[in-house]
This record gives C-alpha cells, structure tokens and sequence, in this order.
C-alpha cells in the first residue's frame, strides 16, 4: 500500500511533534452538506487549538493520503460516489485509484503505518444487534486489537450491542478506559449503564495507559463522554432505536447500510439533535485526542 504522508505531517512526525488522526468516514457519509466540510474544519481546528497537528486520513490517486489538504476535504465532503473504505475495500479503491473515505479500522491501520499513535473518532463499530444469527461485527474491533494505535471516541455507538461489543473487546485483549466516567458512554447518551473497570480523569493520566498498551504493539480506547448539555436522554433515545431497528428489518436493510440508516432514523426523530450532538461530541473528541497525542509527546 502506497502511503502519501504530506509534508507538515512528515515534518511533525520526524520532530516527535503530536499528530492526531482523523478519519474521513465522517466526511462524506456521516454528517449532511455543508455541516460535513464545517465540522471536519473544526475538527482539525480543535486539534491545532490544542497544540498537535491533525492528519485526515482518505484514499485518492493510489494512495492512502494522511494529511487532507482542504482540495481534497472539500472533494470528500462534496463529490458523488466517495466509497466507504474499511479494511476489505482498501485493494480494490487503492488499485482503481478512486476516491474513498476511511472509516476507524482502515484510519487505525494507516495511522499505525505512517507511525501516528493517536486518533479521534466519533464512536466506534462493534458487535450488532443480532449478530447471534447475522455474524455483523465491525472491523474497527480487531483493527484496534492489532494495530498501536489509541482510539479516542464517545464509546460505541447506541445502536449496536454495548454488552457484546464489550465482551468482544476483552476477547480482543482491547482495553476501554473511561475519561471522566467509569461507564461505557454510548455516543449521543453519556453512559450506557455498563461499567468500565478502568478510568482516568486527565490526558496525562490517560496517555501512562496509553503508552504501556502501545508498547505491547496492540490499540485501545479512551472512551469519553458526551458534553451533558449536549448528550440525548438514554430511554428516548433507545426507544427510538428500537423502532429505527424494526423498521430496517421489515425493509430489508443490512450490513454496511445498516449504521447510516439507523443513525439517520433516529436525526429525524429527534429532530436533529442528534445531529447537535455528532458534532459536539466529534469536536470534543479531536480536542482530547490532541491533549493525550501532547502528553505522549512531553
């Protein structure tokens, strides 16, 4: 794989400067136009407010870029037909050299190739509802397990099954610390209701975690909260997940689709906030990831 490290990421890297990566699904799947270009804006924004430099990570050209430049952010945000990349889908957009969007797993293993140690996301995938009969389970998981790199992230996202991805997880060898909480937060609501049997409350604290499972060649996640005046309220929120859940059933959706639809059902039933509260909890995520990326590097 070829890997296209731009020049202001090049030079961070080789002064020990703190990088954070930022993965592009987000981008061109995960927030509508023109929210999408402002909040990976204020993504990179957060992330240089806090003293690291940022590096989106996409495909383009043959390459796995790492370091967007605002040509091709705005490509990502904006064109028709940006394939979602995750592992399975790097060879194939990388030999047609078409345009793709990263998501976590395939951002994790880039970042750990061009030798970044930190990534901020909004919420991982894991293990689906019904995966005893579907099998679904996100890549994101074993990207993490196998590749040195700390996922900063509001947990995993509300629609998928907390308890089993979890389980995955320590199957895994993945540890999950809490940042500020000792419960799995669950994307838009600050906790799932799952303990976590490990939390810090600072950046230096998290990056002692940090760079002890670093050293072990393995990833892992720092799990933060939703800001509480932004967060959705769990019941009201689980409800309608459970109506998204049924409704996708009786239509037939799955797999790679099946996320999208669900998180876009429950933005119409709460009448975008939690759209507010994506790119709340995506901007405060970049900026914790820039603080442990400037303790690692002190």
């Amino acid at each position: 794989m070829k890997i296209d490290v731009r020049s202001e990421i090049a030079s961070a890297l080789a002064a020990r400067r703190p990088v954070v990566a930022l993965e592009s699904t987000v981008i061109a799947h995960g927030l509508p136009r023109p929210l999408n270009l402002e909040t990976a804006r204020a993504m990179e924004d957060e992330v240089r407010g806090a003293g690291a430099t940022p590096a989106t990570i996409a495909i383009a050209d043959g390459a796995a870029v790492v370091g967007a430049d605002a040509a091709l952010l705005a490509r990502l945000a904006n064109d028709e037909g940006v394939t979602k990349v995750s592992l399975r889908d790097l060879a194939p957009v990388l030999a047609r050299r078409g345009l793709g969007a990263t998501t976590v797993a395939s951002t994790v293993e880039i970042a750990a190739r061009a030798g970044i140690s930190v990534l901020a996301t909004g919420g991982i995938g894991g293990v689906h509802r019904g995966a005893q009969r579907s099998f679904d389970e996100s890549a994101d998981l074993e990207a993490i397990a196998r590749n040195a790199v700390c996922v900063v992230c509001a947990g995993a996202k509300l629609v998928l099954d907390l308890e089993l991805t979890l389980e995955r997880l320590e199957t895994l060898g993945v540890p999950v610390i809490g940042f500020g909480t000792d419960e799995l937060p669950a994307f838009y609501v600050r906790s799932s209701g799952l303990r976590l049997p490990y939390h810090v409350n600072d950046a230096l604290a998290a990056a002692r975690i940090v760079r002890e499972q670093l050293s072990r060649g393995a990833g892992l996640v720092i799990a933060v909260p939703i800001a509480t005046g932004d967060a959705l309220d769990r019941q009201e929120a689980e409800a309608e997940v459970t109506r998204a859940i049924q409704a996708a059933e009786s239509a037939g959706i799955r797999g790679a689709a099946l996320t999208p639809y669900l998180l876009g059902a429950l933005g119409e039933a709460t009448s975008g906030r939690s759209l507010r509260a994506n790119v709340s909890l995506l901007r405060q995520n970049a900026r914790v990831a820039a603080q442990i990326a400037l303790a690692l590097a002190s």
